[in-house]
C-alpha cells in the first residue's frame, strides 16, 4: 500500500471521527494535505517509523503495538495526541482544515491508529514514501 492510499484512509477515518455537516466542508485532498504536513516527514512523504519512534519516547509504545498487530486498535486519546505532536503543529493543522483544535484532535484519533495500522501488516510497517528501514526499526523497538 502506497502513501497515498494510507493519507486517504486517515482522510477518511479523520471525517468519519466528524459530523457529517462538518466533515462534508472538507476534501478528503484537503485532508491528506494536512496529514502529511503534520506527520513526520518532508510534507510530501511521510515518515511513520519516525512516529513509532516519537511514540515509543512518550510512553506510547504498548498503544503502537496494537496499532501494528493485525488485531483490534486501542483508542488514543486527547492527551495522548497532544504529546504525539507538538501543541503548534496541532493548531497549524487545525487552522489549515479551518477547524478549531478540539475538532482537529477528535479527528486525529480516528486518522492516526488508522493510518498505522493499514500500512502494517503482522506487526512491521510496510516500506512508505520517507520510512528507510522501518520494518527494521519496528522491530527494534517492539522487541520483534
Amino acid at each position: 500500500m502506497d502513501i497515498q492510499e494510507i493519507l486517504r484512509l486517515g482522510a477518511q477515518a479523520f471525517q468519519s471521527r466528524l459530523g457529517e455537516q462538518q466533515a462534508s466542508s472538507l476534501s478528503s485532498e484537503q485532508i491528506m494535505g494536512a496529514l502529511a504536513q503534520l506527520m513526520p516527514g518532508d510534507g510530501t512523504s511521510v515518515d511513520l517509523g519516525a512516529m513509532l519512534k516519537k511514540m515509543q519516547g512518550s510512553g506510547l509504545a504498548s498503544l503502537a503495538q496494537s496499532w501494528l498487530g493485525d488485531g483490534g486498535n486501542a483508542g488514543i486519546d486527547i492527551g495522548q495526541l497532544t504529546s504525539m505532536f507538538d501543541g503548534g503543529d496541532i493548531q497549524r493543522f487545525a487552522a489549515g482544515l479551518g477547524l478549531d483544535q478540539e475538532t482537529a484532535l477528535e479527528g486525529l484519533q480516528g486518522a492516526v491508529p488508522e493510518m498505522i495500522d493499514k500500512a502494517s501488516s503482522g506487526g512491521t510497517l510496510d516500506s512508505l514514501g520517507g520510512v528507510s528501514g522501518a520494518m527494521a526499526m519496528a522491530g527494534k523497538l517492539f522487541g520483534r
